[in-house]
C-alpha cells in the first residue's frame, strides 16, 4: 500500500509540474543588451531570485535564464529585477544571534534587485528568507544599501540600532515635503520607504513607476472532514511462529476538525495544517496456539488499540484552474496517549508501550471552489511491540477523507 502510495503521489507530481505553470508576457535584457519579448513564469518570488523559467511563445518549450546571462527582466505592470554588484551587509537580525558590532559587514554580491520605485530616486528591496534589505540611487548614482543593523553592546544586553539609513535619506532626498521630522520617523520597512521615494520624486517633478508589490494574504480555514479509514495489524513472534497473527482489516469512520493556515507568499500554494483525531482498532482472530509442550489449544486473541493524534503538518496546492487544484500533504503525526494490548487469555496480555515517538504521513487529495475536497492517506505508526522480546507489529492505515471548508 505505501508503495502505491508513493507512485500515486509522484504522478500527481508530474502531471501537476505542467498543470500548474502559468506564464505571463514580460522581457529579459542580455548581457549584450538586446531585449528579448517573451512570456516569464509567475511564481510570485518571495526571496530575489537568482533565475527564472520563460517561453518564447505559447506552446513552445519552456527556458531558463540565470542571473549571470540576464541583466534584467520583468513582468510587465507587475514586477522588475535588475542585476546589480554590490556591497550588502547579512549580518544576523536574528536577537539570539545579533553581533557585537555596529558597522555593517559588508561584502560584494551580484544580486537581483527588485525594483520597488523608479525614477529620479529609485528603490530597491533584496529579501533572503529573513534577511530583508533596501538599497537605493539618485540620478543613477552608485547603488547603496540603506544601513540598519540591531547589534548588542557588551557588556550590556541592551539591543542597540545603527539607524544609518536615516542619515543616507537625509542627504539625498532634499525637497521641501519631506522635512526633518519624515526622515526621523521612516521605519525601515518597504510601506515607509515607498511612501518617501514616491514623495519625493513627485516633489522633483520626476516621472516614476511605483511597482505595487501586493500584499498577498494569509487566510485561516476551518475544515469539517469525515472519512472512513481501512486497517490492517499483523503481529509476530521470532520465537514462536504459531503466535504469528494476522488480525485483518477492519474499516472505521473518522472525524476530524483541521485547522489550515494559508501562507501568505508564493501564491498561497503552501499551507500549515493541524488535524487533532481519535484513532482505534478492535478485532479478534480464531488462532492454534502451541502454549507448551504438551498443550495445544484454538482459542480466540483479541487485540484492542486506540490513541490520541495531533498530525501537525505542511500542504502543498497545484492549482489547476481558478476552481480547481490538487494538493498534497506530509505532517508530522504526534502521539499525545495510546494504548495497545493483546489479550491472549491462558497467557499474559501482551501491552504496548505508549507512542512516543512522531511518525510520518502523507496525503494527496483534490478541493473544488475552495469548498469541498476528497482526500487519500496514509500512516503507518512505529512498532506498538518494540520493547517486548521476540514480538514486533506491523499497522497500517489508509483513510478516505471528504471535507467541506466552513470559513
Amino acid at each position: 500500500m505505501k508503495k502505491q502510495l508513493i507512485f500515486l503521489l509522484f504522478t500527481i507530481l508530474s502531471f501537476t509540474s505542467y498543470a500548474q505553470i502559468t506564464f505571463e508576457k514580460g522581457y529579459y535584457i542580455t548581457n549584450s543588451g538586446q531585449k528579448v519579448e517573451c512570456l516569464i513564469k509567475n511564481v510570485d518570488w518571495k526571496n530575489n531570485p537568482t533565475k527564472f523559467d520563460y517561453k518564447t511563445e505559447e506552446g513552445s518549450e519552456t527556458k531558463n535564464a540565470t542571473i549571470t546571462t540576464t541583466k534584467e527582466f520583468g513582468i510587465y505592470n507587475k514586477s522588475k529585477f535588475v542585476r546589480y554588484s554590490v556591497k550588502i551587509d547579512r549580518s544576523n537580525d536574528n536577537t539570539n544571534k545579533l553581533s557585537n558590532t555596529k558597522e555593517p559587514l559588508f561584502q560584494i554580491e551580484q544580486l537581483f534587485l527588485k525594483v520597488l520605485v523608479e525614477g529620479e530616486a529609485t528603490l530597491f528591496s533584496y529579501i533572503d528568507g529573513s534577511l530583508n534589505r533596501y538599497f537605493y540611487t539618485i540620478n543613477n548614482s552608485d547603488i547603496e544599501q540603506l544601513v540598519y543593523k540591531r547589534f548588542l553592546n557588551p557588556p550590556s544586553l541592551k539591543i542597540h540600532k545603527n539607524n544609518t539609513y536615516r542619515q543616507q535619506l537625509g542627504n539625498s532626498l532634499k525637497c521641501e515635503v519631506i522635512t526633518i521630522n519624515t526622515i526621523k520617523n521612516i521605519r525601515y520597512q518597504r510601506s515607509d520607504l515607498t511612501k518617501l521615494f514616491i514623495s519625493f520624486n513627485k516633489c522633483s517633478d520626476s516621472e516614476y513607476t511605483f511597482y505595487k508589490v501586493k500584499n498577498p494574504k494569509s487566510y485561516f480555514n476551518i475544515n469539517i472532514r469525515p472519512g472512513i479509514s481501512s486497517s490492517s495489524l499483523q503481529v509476530r513472534n521470532s520465537a514462536i511462529s504459531t503466535r504469528n497473527i494476522d488480525f485483518g482489516s477492519k474499516l472505521n469512520f473518522r472525524f476530524g476538525i483541521e485547522a489550515e493556515y494559508v501562507l501568505p507568499f508564493n501564491k498561497s500554494k503552501w499551507a500549515l495544517i493541524v488535524e487533532p483525531a481519535y484513532q482505534s482498532y478492535k478485532s479478534e482472530e480464531l488462532v492454534y496456539l502451541n502454549v507448551g509442550t504438551l498443550i495445544e489449544r484454538t482459542e480466540i486473541i483479541e487485540v484492542d488499540y486506540s490513541s490520541i493524534e495531533l498530525p501537525i503538518g505542511l500542504r502543498h496546492y497545484f492549482f489547476l484552474n481558478d476552481q480547481s487544484k490538487l494538493f498534497i500533504n506530509a505532517s508530522y503525526l504526534f502521539y499525545l496517549s495510546s494504548e495497545f494490548v493483546i489479550d491472549f487469555k491462558t497467557i499474559n496480555d501482551i501491552v504496548g508501550e505508549p507512542l512516543s515517538r512522531a511518525n510520518l504521513e502523507f496525503g494527496v487529495g483534490y478541493k473544488q471552489n475552495n469548498k469541498y475536497s476528497l482526500e487519500i492517506r496514509y500512516s503507518a505508526p512505529p512498532d506498538f511491540l518494540r520493547n517486548e522480546f521476540f514480538w514486533e507489529s506491523d499497522y497500517k492505515t489508509i483513510s478516505v477523507i471528504l471535507g467541506y471548508t466552513i470559513f
